[in-house]
């Protein structure tokens, strides 16, 4: 690393600025692949296709995953693939939430993934401010971690016991807001999310309208932001390495997004998965104050049981649809 310039040998948030440049790179030449390449052209993605592109970026985050291995030691690695299979697991919630939000609007599927692709820059920039926000609360006040440890057992007893409600996207504020706010077109426009039309206020004059699919970008953002707000504590209890915490999201969703367009005809398939998810959020909670009276916890233990659980849900959630399906 001699060759390198100094201040890419430097220190940000505990890991050299290269090794930061490195990830950032990958994760914007994948991005380019994606759109520049692979849907160059606006076309419907077919499940099959959906499948391997979720495989290769998957493959992608098991590789990163290794290579932190490697560089930065077995308990770090052991952390990253704890951290990204929590975060995959807690956004299948975010799947359905998305599918509701395409439907609601009437996004034909043929534009579903211009959607999901610059929902995606969101969520990099997005998860980027919440985990360093959170890495400056750890690092200044060391009792937060306890305050991220009672919400994940609170969040995880209410998931356990709350029953399911229609979602009713009319009475979103944020939805209600936009509609009383900004100039809205009745009817989508092709893959663009604003066009010009004729002021309505002002004869002769054109202004810019927002497109229902500028209205479905804006709330599948706040939807990942809402999932964030268990996903980032969740994975803060587990490590406190900024870098860990969000390479691991970063490459969880790139996946799960990737993996939308099969998932969305088949989530039905695994409605008990967030039993097993509000248990791996009690059992992470749980963890932090076990700290002052066994001890910290085994990163591969914590690997072994969330993997347990959320397998364990997958399988159940299977096996139940399939016997309810067949009756």
């Amino acid at each position: 690393m001699d060759s390198l310039p100094l201040f890419l040998t430097n220190d940000f948030l505990g890991t050299p600025v290269w090794v930061w440049v490195s990830f950032v790179l990958i994760v914007m030449s994948l991005l380019a692949f994606d759109l520049g390449v692979l849907h160059k052209d606006e076309r419907e993605i077919s499940v099959k296709e959906s499948l391997l592109l979720s495989a290769g970026y998957i493959s992608m985050g098991l590789l990163f995953g290794v290579w932190v291995w490697w560089y930065m030691g077995a308990t770090s690695g052991m952390d990253y693939f704890t951290g990204f299979l929590i975060e995959k697991s807690l956004s299948m919630d975010n799947v359905f939430l998305i599918a509701v939000i395409f439907g609601f609007f009437a996004v034909p599927r043929i534009y579903q993934h211009r959607v999901l692709f610059w929902g995606i820059m969101g969520v990099i920039v997005l998860r980027a401010i919440m985990i360093g926000l959170g890495a400056t609360l750890v690092s200044q006040f060391s009792w937060i971690l306890y305050v991220f440890g009672a919400f994940l057992l609170i969040t995880g007893v209410k998931m356990l016991t709350m029953s399911e409600k229609p979602m009713d996207l009319e009475k979103n504020p944020i939805l209600r807001w936009m509609r009383g706010h900004l100039n809205i077109t009745n009817d989508l426009h092709g893959n663009r999310f604003w066009v010009r039309q004729p002021d309505p206020k002002q004869e002769g004059a054109v202004t810019w309208f927002a497109t229902p699919l500028f209205l479905a970008l804006v709330l599948i953002e706040l939807a990942d932001l809402v999932f964030a707000v268990d996903s980032v504590p969740a994975i803060f209890a587990i490590t406190q390495d900024p870098f860990i915490v969000y390479t691991s999201n970063i490459f969880a969703i790139l996946g799960l997004r990737a993996l939308y367009f099969a998932l969305a005809a088949m989530i039905h398939r695994f409605k008990y998965l967030k039993y097993a998810l509000a248990l791996v959020l009690i059992f992470i909670g749980a963890k932090i104050f076990l700290v002052g009276i066994i001890g910290k916890i085994p990163p591969v233990v914590s690997l072994s049981v969330t993997f347990g659980l959320i397998l364990g849900g997958v399988l159940f959630s299977l096996a139940k649809t399939r016997v309810i399906t067949t009756t």
